[in-house]
């Protein structure tokens, strides 16, 4: 009997919602708003996490990166001293004296909006170009497709050879073996391609893509500038080694710098710490987004009950007849909480479906995998279910305390 009840209850709110149709969409439309925003935002701070993650994972546990400290932050409520950028005479030189037998590499960034030209064909002013040396590739897991990757020979003499991104070589070249041998212009200065990078796609609108790597002895020769920096990368085969390579590294590039006590002109990063820093900043926009989402779900909660309120108001008479042929006061309540919960559901779904797909865009623009957040998924359906109750409880209790001769009298 109960049960037949409740889905008696069930038909009558799916039909008054059906009567009222303009104010239930403009109900669901609010709440839909809040879960789409929720929702968007998170899945798309959980695609890029995961493509960082992956990203850093690929460099591996046993990464680092020596740089100067020159953040010109405050530590300990100080601002931080700034120092010299490393040389590239200190970077080969800590390669030269570093003891242990681990993977070392110097980059440094040559230009960062360069134009790449082969015949009448060009790329857009925006490619990035890195100079790198013979380790690059394998340290940063990039991996070559067509052609080579560069020799000790060709770093040392600063040859002008390149290798570039498959984005390069989609604008500029039929097929990728066209690419490799082809002389091609980056800005004003001609070089020879020797190999074709893997797609890796882009993280954080940072593309491994749309990159021409030329040897880091060219940098220094045809584009150092005063603000160039050389970074110092190391990989150790071991990644319980780490800290021991760290120790030892440290102690090198203190000698080279000549840091006397006190004195750290560099700093060492590991490569998963750094992944860990762009996520837990990336957190503080998912913090934002449910406080976005929270505030409109609090606004569409303040209008479900006023839609509930008015629909008791409008309803008077219904409640005053279904009370005289036997309903309870509970029955009369419970079918009002039914109303707003179906209303509130139908925001949630509304708001879910727009949110995955909104949040997915946004990831494929940022050239991440497709995500669904289960976790949020479920926790915007019970939100909405959450505001439901809370805004409907009143106008529910409110019709079923109606005196049912007064409200038979109704009009």
């Amino acid at each position: 009997m109960k049960r037949r009840t409740i889905i008696e209850n069930v038909y009558v709110a799916i039909k008054s919602v059906k009567g009222q149709i303009l104010r239930t969409s403009l109900t669901v439309l609010i709440i839909a708003i809040g879960i789409t925003a929720l929702i968007s935002i998170i899945t798309a701070t959980t695609a890029l996490e995961n493509k960082i993650s992956s990203e850093f994972t690929s460099l591996g546990t046993n990464t680092f990166i020596i740089k100067a400290n020159n953040s010109g932050g405050r530590r300990h409520g100080q601002v931080e001293k700034t120092f010299e950028f490393i040389s590239y005479e200190e970077a080969r030189s800590f390669k030269k004296k570093y003891k242990r037998a681990d993977l070392v590499s110097i980059t440094a960034v040559a230009k960062f909006g360069a134009t790449l030209k082969y015949l009448s064909e060009l790329t857009n002013p925006n490619v990035m170009v890195n100079g790198v040396d013979e380790n690059y590739l394998e340290l940063s897991g990039y991996k070559v497709a067509y052609g080579r990757n560069f020799s000790n020979s060709e770093i040392t003499l600063g040859n002008n050879v390149a290798v570039v991104g498959a984005d390069i070589v989609n604008k500029l070249f039929s097929t990728a073996e066209m690419a490799v041998g082809a002389s091609i212009s980056v800005d004003s200065k001609k070089f020879t391609i020797i190999g074709v990078l893997e797609s890796k796609g882009n993280t954080l609108n940072l593309s491994g893509d749309n990159q021409c790597l030329i040897p880091v002895s060219v940098t220094r020769k045809s584009y150092e500038v005063e603000s160039t920096e050389y970074r110092t990368n190391v990989m150790v085969d071991d990644p319980r080694e780490l800290d021991e390579a760290i120790q030892v590294a440290m102690g090198t590039m203190k000698l080279i710098r000549k840091d006397g006590l006190g004195k750290d002109s560099f700093r060492i990063t590991k490569a998963d710490s750094t992944a860990n820093m762009v996520i837990e900043n990336l957190s503080n926009i998912t913090v934002a987004a449910t406080v976005l989402g929270f505030i409109t779900l609090l606004g569409a909660g303040i209008g479900l009950m006023n839609i509930m309120l008015v629909s008791v108001t409008e309803r008077t008479k219904e409640i005053g007849v279904r009370k005289a042929i036997g309903a309870s006061a509970s029955l009369i309540k419970q079918q009002f909480l039914i109303e707003a919960i179906i209303i509130g559901q139908l925001g949630g779904i509304v708001g879910i479906i727009f949110g995955v797909l909104f949040g997915n865009i946004t990831a494929l623009f940022l050239s991440t995998g497709f995500t669904v957040p289960w976790l949020w998924l479920i926790i915007g359906v019970l939100l909405c279910f959450v505001v439901s109750v809370l805004s409907g409880y009143y106008p529910a209790k409110r019709a079923s305390e109606l005196d049912p001769i007064d409200a038979l009298r109704y009009e």
